[in-house]
């Protein structure tokens, strides 16, 4: 299996998840499939199914966060040393050449991604377009109302 990388605050997360699905999901699915079976004939038992669907779910989801854990390559930005470049975990100050609007971006793992936090995957074609570049420095991003243009104001590893 390839690394994953994650943020320490994105392995956090994580970390948070996993535990509550451990301790009380778990807990509370057992209680239900329990409950269910007390009814009697398992054949029509719509609640049995529902709490053994949950189950699958639950324990799918505890096996991706165990292995993504597993294999997490986490990185600290504040441990970073890019002399000024973009790499992953870094925050990147950024204005819209067209219209002039200023935005900021920290350039996360794909579970930690989420536009509202400002976070942005690797993957995503800003983060592709920015990796590598310096304050300074204008990039081209394809964004699917076309072409964008952005100059990176400042790079920052916090």
């Amino acid at each position: 299996m390839t690394s994953v990388p994650l943020t320490k605050f994105g392995a956090e997360l994580l970390k948070e998840e996993l535990h509550q699905l451990k301790t009380k999901e778990r807990r509370i699915v057992i209680d239900a499939i329990a409950e269910a079976r007390s009814h009697g004939d398992l054949s029509e038992n719509a609640e049995y199914d529902a709490a053994k669907e949950r189950q699958a779910f639950v324990e799918g989801r505890i096996a991706e966060l165990e292995g993504k854990l597993s294999a997490a390559q986490i990185i600290d930005p504040t441990q970073l040393d890019a002399e000024g470049r973009v790499v992953f975990a870094s925050t990147v100050d950024l204005e819209d050449l067209d219209s002039g609007q200023k935005v900021t971006y920290q350039i996360v793992g794909l579970d930690e991604a989420d536009l509202k936090l400002s976070k942005v995957s690797v993957t995503s074609p800003i983060a592709r377009a920015l990796i590598g570049k310096s304050a300074g420095d204008v990039v081209e991003v394809q964004a699917p109302s076309g072409p964008r243009e952005y100059e990176i104001l400042e790079v920052r590893y916090i």
